[in-house]
């Protein structure tokens, strides 16, 4: 179904500064489940600037100045100072450190099709305050893994290529969670492709590392993408009597999708489904309810071999796999999070499918694996 767009959403723009999210510590009820508009509710992209704490300057660059030039007279000056060795001589200081890693992109072939992982960056999670269960137990797992209160949180999103349609799997952050993430659109052509050729984009929830990316200067960042997304998540990421009655600190995530999806929907380019739903040949969409009203993993199959994209259905590998009870502050539904962690865990471990998670280490891909005493793990793909 494809929904239409009405002049009251004029007044959504972009979001230009880097800003970091620091996600509800509580859920939430939906007061309704209807998607209404207004344009005093649709907040511009540039006053989230104030919504979200701002988290550090840009990397440094080199310049012109930073960069050495061999010459005859550099090699003479080298001769003197060799013949002064045995004097005491200043310490220099070395190159600037680069602060940045190589470009974030994976190839995988699967069957006839091409999935190219793509990294919009990571960011700092604090796992012992945000993840729900045994405290003792998820200190314990993080100790075991060699890890701290805080973790390092990848954030992937996923290409698609089926030979006939370019279909990106969460747009990233954009502008919206600081500097650490946002770097989708530039790993997005290290990896050889170009914003304009994705022909769809499937969401797999409306939180905003997920949306943020959709917006770039002012504009739709894919401009002739069809955002498409399941109906429970617009029908309550959109709502505005669902934002009224959510805590005042939850109301910059729905001003978030708003801001985000707005522009598509405008431009006619937003379409939503009910369920499990087959969306090109090879890919459909699975419904995984509970970490956000419509939560949606993307199934993807060429010639018998298979990928599922989780989306978050596991935020923390070293705590989750071991204990799939365990769920986090982000999921609107923790009993039924719990639920999909247990069938999504059970089908891969008895499949032997890779699976793609958003906040699994980049790349996020790889295998789930099942013990003796019913156990799961996580067996990163080689390579």
């Amino acid at each position: 179904m494809m929904l239409t767009a009405n002049s009251e959403l004029d007044g959504v723009t972009h979001l230009g500064n880097a800003v970091r999210a620091n996600r509800p510590r509580r859920r939430w009820v939906a007061a309704s489940t209807k998607s209404t508009w207004s344009s005093g509710m649709t907040a511009p992209r540039k006053i989230l600037d104030h919504l979200f704490d701002a988290t550090g300057g840009a990397e440094p660059r080199l310049t012109s100045g930073d960069i050495v030039n061999p010459s005859r007279r550099a090699f003479l000056a080298a001769g003197c100072f060799c013949l002064a060795c045995g004097l005491a001589t200043p310490l220099f200081a070395g190159a600037p450190m680069a602060k940045s890693q190589a470009p974030g992109f994976h190839r995988l072939t699967l069957g006839d099709f091409e999935i190219t992982a793509l990294s919009d960056g990571n960011n700092m999670l604090p796992a012992t305050k945000l993840l729900q269960g045994d405290p003792a137990r998820i200190e314990e797992a993080l100790k075991r893994n060699y890890l701290t209160e805080v973790v390092e949180t990848s954030h992937n999103s996923f290409l698609v290529n089926t030979g006939a349609r370019l279909a990106l799997i969460d747009a990233g952050a954009g502008s919206l969670l600081g500097p650490g993430t946002g770097h989708l659109l530039s790993n997005l052509s290290a990896s050889g492709y170009r914003p304009e050729q994705i022909d769809e984009i499937y969401l797999t929830h409306l939180h905003t590392d997920h949306v943020g990316g959709l917006m770039v200067d002012g504009q739709r960042a894919f401009p002739n993408a069809v955002v498409r997304v399941e109906k429970r998540d617009t029908d309550y990421w959109l709502s505005e009597a669902n934002m009224h009655a959510a805590p005042a600190e939850a109301k910059r995530f729905f001003q978030a999708a708003m801001a985000s999806i707005g522009p598509y929907l405008q431009a006619g380019k937003l379409a939503v489904f009910d369920g499990n739903t087959d969306l090109v040949p090879g890919v459909r969409a699975q419904t995984a309810y509970g970490h956000t009203p419509g939560h949606t993993m993307y199934v993807v199959e060429s010639k018998g071999e298979k990928i599922v994209l989780w989306g978050d259905v596991v935020h923390v590998a070293a705590v989750q796999f071991k204990d799939p009870s365990i769920t986090i502050q982000y999921d609107a539904d923790a009993s039924e999070a719990e639920r999909v962690h247990e069938r999504a865990f059970a089908d891969a471990a008895d499949s032997g499918y890779i699976v793609g998670g958003a906040h699994i280490s980049f790349p996020g891909l790889g295998r789930v694996r099942r013990d003796a005493a019913n156990v799961y793990s996580y067996v990163p793909l080689n390579g």
